[in-house]
């Protein structure tokens, strides 16, 4: 499993025109599913995401986790993440996990990320072209994976 992090002042995300998920500060979390990926892998980057400690206390040092904070999370669907470049130009995606697995696993990391006490936990929709909008805060982006 593979999550890029981005610290964000708002984001959102829109599906057909229609918003399905929008965010304060917090994070903008791009997840990507691996076919060895597990319920277990989900739990161990849950708890990574939820105690990063990217924002800034009042000394300006990145000390506080998205708890701290009162933050708010964007969790988005990202298959493209496992994309293999190795050879030729066009990215190969067989890395990524199946479409079953990976809902399933997508699904189960966002109700997990629901239990942590978040102020609010938004999402975009699985498998849909999705136009994601973000004020990238710092820039700070992080890369977690298992």
């Amino acid at each position: 499993m593979k999550l890029v992090v981005q610290r964000v002042k708002k984001a959102n995300v829109v599906v057909n025109n229609e918003t399905t998920g929008e965010i304060n500060q917090g994070y903008m979390v791009l997840l990507g599913v691996g076919p060895q990926d597990t319920k277990e892998t989900a739990d161990f980057l849950v708890q990574k995401l939820i105690k990063l400690r990217v924002f800034e206390d009042e000394n300006q040092k990145m000390n506080l986790s998205i708890q701290d904070i009162n933050g708010e999370l964007l969790i988005v669907s990202q298959f493209t993440l496992y994309a293999d470049t190795n050879s030729g130009n066009r990215p190969s995606f067989v890395n990524a996990a199946k479409p079953e697995l990976a809902n399933e696993l997508y699904e189960y990391f966002v109700a997990e990320c629901k239990k942590q006490n978040i102020k609010k936990v938004a999402t975009g929709k699985f498998g849909a072209d999705m136009q994601v909008t973000l004020q990238n805060d710092g820039p700070v982006t992080i890369i977690l994976e298992r």
